[in-house]
């Protein structure tokens, strides 16, 4: 059976536990206590260098990290992932997006600011506001005329892009500002459905200190 290490608040995860859902594969959890080190040590250091969650155990002994990279296995062979050549650069462009344009920013404000470290990043917080509402505008424009990212269906792309812009107002965004943005954001999570909560930092007793 697959294993996802997984940290509850972590958008990232949440994207591979939506996909997971959706296709109805059934997965072990085991929690990584991110903020008492347990992404450091030498064992989880095994399943990914980095030293970030998530990361997938597959049946054969090997574990693969970087959220979008999971989802691009997990989706092979399903609606989520088309066969369509082109169709499928599209999704590796939007996958690519969210992780230079999307996680970086948004999600970073996010944390600093659900943890109460905004302050002490204060001299980034300009720049990340800038570059977020950027993101949010390219968001935009590419979701005027189609109902998801790649065209009238749902796909990895969608939920990559999903998980942390939909939570920009937890960071002092307005998606009323972007009304394509929010008519998608609707959809998205109609598409999915209420099974896949956001988990507040404050459930971990260790996020703040």
């Amino acid at each position: 059976m697959l294993t996802l290490y997984d940290y509850l608040p972590s958008q990232n995860a949440w994207k591979v536990r939506v996909l997971l859902g959706l296709l109805g594969i059934a997965y072990e959890t085991r929690i990584v206590s991110i903020f008492e080190g347990e992404s450091r040590t030498e064992a989880f250091l095994k399943l990914n260098p980095a030293g970030a969650v998530p990361v997938l155990a597959v049946e054969n002994g090997q574990a693969i990290a970087e959220s979008n990279a999971i989802l691009m296995l997990v989706a092979e062979g399903t609606p989520y992932l088309p066969a369509d050549r082109l169709a499928r650069a599209k999704v590796m462009q939007w996958l690519f997006f969210e992780q230079y344009y999307v996680e970086p920013v948004i999600g970073s404000l996010r944390f600093w600011t659900l943890t109460g470290r905004l302050e002490r990043n204060q001299a980034l917080v300009a720049g990340k506001r800038e570059a977020a509402a950027r993101a949010l505008g390219a968001l935009e424009r590419s979701l005027r005329n189609t109902p998801f990212l790649i065209g009238d269906t749902l796909t990895i792309a969608d939920i990559a892009v999903y998980a942390y812009s939909h939570r920009a107002e937890d960071c002092g965004f307005s998606l009323a500002d972007y009304p394509a943005v929010e008519a998608w954001v609707e959809r998205v999570g109609e598409a999915i459905g209420p099974g896949y909560p956001v988990h507040p930092y404050s459930i971990d007793p260790h996020s703040g200190g």
